[in-house]
């Protein structure tokens, strides 16, 4: 039998970073570093298993950005779905065998996942595809395309309604033996807003983080003006943008198959799965960026990625809350309402085309 080659995208850590590194790039020259312009407290630092930057401003701005790493550092730890002593570790080990005692801020983030999965009835977005993840390795160094039986397997163990929640005890349970929750598709977005709470509790007007790609800002710019957040290019290597888009007090999230997939027979499998298939989605999308008041929806929301162009814009417009803008197989651009005059198409290829929804 002949070889098989399998590429695999996210394990170049290099252009991953690469990546992302462009896009701090951006919003920190954005920023303005010109005379009588305050100075920020800039970080850069590795966790949740990605690049982390702050831009704070303000006199509190040290202590704020120190306080902001030393709790996403505390829940890297604490919901890691491998770390030993961590509540997801803890919770998916305990899988069909009753309740077990979580952190407050781990029932209040399955409590937030369970609201995000009730927008698609699961079809979106689900915290239980965790065993499909697993069994197709994507994003390790060994993807591989599972049988269809064993996807018939594991897809009975994917139901978010099987994470049950007792506020009163603080505690969870997952309904059956094998199932698994995997927070990979929120956390960062919650964290991005717990990152906003403690900048405004220690009197910061103006800041920015940035969580491996999901950017938060407080407030505009010191000088008022918005923020102006790159979205990538989801077909470059270089991680080139293709648009700008103006923000003041929103988190920009972006899910896409670019980011973590492998291709075998000249398929590209990427990182977001179906909960519905079993399958990673194939929904003619490259890549679904979401604007929203709330890091933690905006992330959730993202997975609309799933859904393909007109039922994930169905599923935006039935949030309500939100902006977004959808990037097809075909590159085509699609840019909700809300941000006519902001989205700015900054495309050096000149292979997209941007349709402004009305």
């Amino acid at each position: 039998m002949a070889d098989t080659k399998i590429k695999c995208g996210v394990l170049d850590m290099k252009k991953s970073l690469c990546a992302l590194l462009i896009l701090s790039i951006l919003v920190f020259s954005a920023a303005g570093c010109g005379f009588g312009q305050p100075k920020p407290v800039q970080t850069e630092e590795f966790a949740l298993g990605t690049i982390i930057n702050q831009q704070v401003y303000g006199s509190n701005a040290k202590k704020a950005a120190e306080e902001v790493s030393a709790r996403i550092k505390e829940f890297d730890a604490l919901w890691t779905i491998n770390q030993p002593g961590g509540d997801i570790n803890k919770l998916n080990r305990h899988a069909g065998q009753g309740y077990v005692k979580l952190k407050p801020e781990t029932i209040n983030i399955l409590m937030k996942a369970r609201q995000i999965a009730d927008l698609s009835g699961g079809a979106a977005f689900d915290i239980t595809v965790a065993p499909l993840v697993k069994a197709w390795g994507i994003g390790t160094d060994h993807p591989r395309v599972i049988s269809d039986e064993e996807v018939s397997r594991l897809l009975t163990l994917v139901n978010y309604r099987d994470v049950q929640i007792n506020e009163a005890t603080g505690s969870a349970s997952l309904a059956k033996t094998g199932q698994m929750v995997d927070l990979g598709g929120i956390a960062k977005g919650y964290l991005g807003d717990l990152a906003i709470q403690i900048y405004k509790k220690n009197g910061i007007t103006s800041a920015f983080a940035n969580l491996g790609g999901n950017v938060v800002v407080l407030g505009g710019k010191p000088d008022g003006t918005p923020w102006k957040v790159g979205v990538q290019n989801p077909r470059s290597q270089t991680g080139d943008i293709v648009g700008v888009v103006d923000v003041i007090d929103k988190a920009v999230v972006t899910s896409g198959d670019y980011q973590r997939y492998f291709v075998k027979d000249g398929k590209r499998y990427c990182h977001i799965f179906n909960p519905k298939t079993g399958y990673p989605a194939d929904s003619g999308l490259m890549s679904v960026t979401i604007i929203a008041s709330s890091s933690t929806d905006a992330d959730g929301l993202s997975k609309a990625y799933v859904l393909g162009l007109q039922k994930g814009l169905d599923l935006v417009k039935r949030y309500g809350k939100a902006e977004a803008i959808f990037i097809t197989n075909d590159k085509k651009i699609y840019v909700t309402p809300g941000l006519k005059g902001k989205f700015h198409l900054e495309d050096v290829s000149n292979e997209y085309t941007c349709i402004q929804i009305r």
